[in-house]
C-alpha cells in the first residue's frame, strides 16, 4: 500500500490541500472542527480509488476535476463517520476521541451536515448532472442503510442477504461511486464506466467484510476504535451470522453481550477461539476472497498500466488485511 500511495503521492497531496481549503470557514467553530477531522487522518482510500481509476482509464489524476471530486468523496465519507459515531455512541475514531465524544452530539450532527452540504457545493462546480445523480443516489442509499440497520439492532435473526443489503448501502456504493466517477472524469465509454462501477462495488463489499472480521479478531490499538464493538452495539455481522448457523447455542451468549453492553459470560477471546475452531473465519475469508476475485476480473477492460496494477494491489491488500 505504501507503493500504491507513493505512486499518486503528488495527487493525494493536492487532495489533502483541497480538503483543508474546503473544510476551512470564517466561522471559528467550523474551522476548528474541520481541522480536528482532517488531523484525524484515515486511510484516504476512497479518494485514492477515484484518482487511480481516473489514471487507469487514461485520465489525468492531477486534473482539477479529479482532485475536487476525490475530495468530495473523502468529505462524504467523513460526514458518514461523524453521524455513525453519534448513532453508535462511539467514544473513539482513528485512535482519538470521536467528534461526538469530544464536542457533544449536537455539534457533531451539525458538523456532519455541514460536510455533506460542502461536498455537494463542491461537486456542483463540475456542472455534471451525471456525476450529481451518482452522488445524490449514493447519499440516499447510505442514509437508507443506516436507517435499515437501526431497525435490526439487537436482532439475532438477520440473514446473510439482509446483512449484505446494509453493507451495500453503507459502504460498497461509496466505493462504487469513486470508481465510476473516476472513469467518467477520464472520458471512458459506458462499458468501462460500468466495469469500474462493478469493480468498486465488489471491492467495497470485500472491504467491509474484512473490517467485520477484524472487529472480532483484532484489538483496539490496531483498529483505532473499540474492538468487538459490533456485537456490543447489537449488530450481527457476517462472522457472527455464520457462527449462529454453525452453533445455534450461542444465541444466549450473544443476547447477554448485547443486553449488558460488555463481554462477560462470553469473553472476546472465547468468541475468537470459537470462530476459529468452528471454521467460521475460514468460511468468511472464502466469501471475502470471492468478492476480491470478482472485483479484479472487472479490471480486464483496462490496459495493463501501473495504475491498473495498483487497483489490483488494493484488492489484494483488502484480501490480506483480515488474516
Amino acid at each position: 500500500m505504501r507503493r500504491v500511495f507513493g505512486l499518486i503521492g503528488r495527487e493525494m497531496q493536492l487532495v489533502e490541500d483541497e480538503f483543508q481549503r474546503q473544510a476551512a470557514s470564517n466561522i471559528q467553530v467550523i474551522n476548528y472542527l474541520g481541522g480536528y477531522l482532517r488531523a484525524s487522518g484515515g486511510k484516504r482510500l476512497r479518494p485514492a480509488l477515484l484518482l487511480l481509476t481516473t489514471m487507469a482509464c487514461g485520465g489525468d489524476g492531477a486534473d482539477p476535476s479529479a482532485i475536487r471530486l476525490a475530495t468530495v468523496m473523502e468529505m462524504l465519507h467523513t460526514a458518514t463517520l461523524v453521524h455513525d459515531d453519534i448513532i453508535d455512541n462511539a467514544d473513539t475514531r482513528r485512535s482519538r476521541a470521536s467528534v461526538n465524544a469530544r464536542f457533544g452530539n449536537q455539534t457533531a450532527v451539525l458538523m456532519g451536515d455541514w460536510l455533506y452540504m460542502s461536498a455537494f457545493e463542491t461537486s456542483l462546480q463540475e456542472r455534471s448532472l451525471e456525476i450529481l445523480d451518482i452522488l445524490t443516489n449514493l447519499t440516499r442509499k447510505m442514509t437508507e442503510g443506516e436507517l435499515i440497520q437501526l431497525t435490526r439492532i439487537g436482532r439475532l435473526d438477520i440473514t446473510e442477504e439482509q446483512y449484505l443489503d446494509i453493507l451495500l448501502r453503507k459502504t460498497a456504493y461509496l466505493f462504487s461511486a469513486c470508481c465510476e466517477i473516476g472513469a467518467i472524469i477520464a472520458g471512458s465509454p459506458p462499458d468501462v464506466q460500468e466495469a469500474m462501477r462493478q469493480f468498486g462495488l465488489e471491492l467495497g463489499i470485500a472491504f467491509q467484510i474484512a473490517d467485520d472480521v477484524l472487529d472480532v479478531t483484532g484489538d483496539s490499538r490496531t483498529l483505532g476504535k473499540t474492538a468487538g464493538s459490533d456485537l456490543l452495539e447489537g449488530k450481527l455481522t457476517l462472522p457472527l451470522i455464520y457462527l449462529l448457523k454453525a452453533e445455534p447455542g450461542f444465541r444466549g451468549e450473544f443476547e447477554d453481550v448485547m443486553l449488558n453492553g460488555k463481554y462477560d459470560r462470553l469473553t472476546r477471546e472465547d468468541l475468537r477461539q470459537t470462530l476459529n475452531d468452528a471454521g467460521v473465519l475460514d468460511a468468511v475469508r472464502e466469501t471475502l476472497n470471492s468478492y476480491v476475485k470478482r472485483s479484479i476480473k472487472s479490471l480486464a477492460v483496462l490496459p495493463g498500466t501501473e495504475y491498473r496494477q495498483c487497483l489490483e494491489d488494493i484488492a489484494a491488500y483488502i484480501s490480506e488485511r483480515n488474516n
